[in-house]
């Protein structure tokens, strides 16, 4: 589908909803916002958590590879808040520009974006955890069955469904 200003909308799949592109990019933009929402309020505990245990007693305890993998999520967590905050950004600057559609195109690609940083983030604060609590190999099991975890519930499961449901519509 084209509107009138010869802007390509990519979402123009017949559903069964009785809506124009404005009001379908408007409802889409509601989904992404509710996604972001809960992408964020996950990633601003694992934040305060990271941001908290350096003013631990303990911490002076660390040795140079913990500091490091300390420091790489603290960064990575804070990637993930700004990418996560990315769509809100754009928003606000092409508000009022007839842009909706490619705020949320940019919307899903920075949320698939955080969901990888994000899953990151928590591979790296339970392999943190684990290293510091039990031991590095211990770590090191801990963090490879939470990352089958979340590529079997995020990645796998998902494109399983899809195929299946797209299958089922004939999509």
């Amino acid at each position: 589908m084209v509107s009138p200003r010869g802007v390509r909308y990519d979402d123009d799949v017949d559903d069964g909803r009785n809506e124009t592109p404005a009001e379908r990019a408007d409802r889409n933009w509601n989904e992404v916002l509710q996604e972001l929402r809960v992408l964020q309020t996950g990633t601003q505990i694992l934040t305060g958590f990271l941001l908290a245990l350096a003013f631990q007693p303990g911490f002076a305890d660390l040795n140079e590879g913990q500091r490091l993998l300390y420091l790489t999520l603290v960064v990575l967590a804070a990637l993930t808040a700004i990418v996560a905050l990315a769509p809100v950004a754009l928003h606000r600057v092409l508000f009022r520009r007839l842009a909706k559609p490619r705020v949320v195109a940019y919307g899903h690609a920075a949320l698939v974006t955080s969901l990888v940083t994000v899953s990151l983030v928590l591979v790296g604060v339970v392999a943190f955890v684990f290293d510091v609590v039990v031991s590095d190999g211990a770590a090191i099991v801990a963090s490879v069955a939470l990352g089958i975890v979340i590529i079997v519930l995020w990645v796998i499961a998902p494109v399983v469904i899809r195929k299946r449901h797209s299958e089922r519509v004939g999509r």
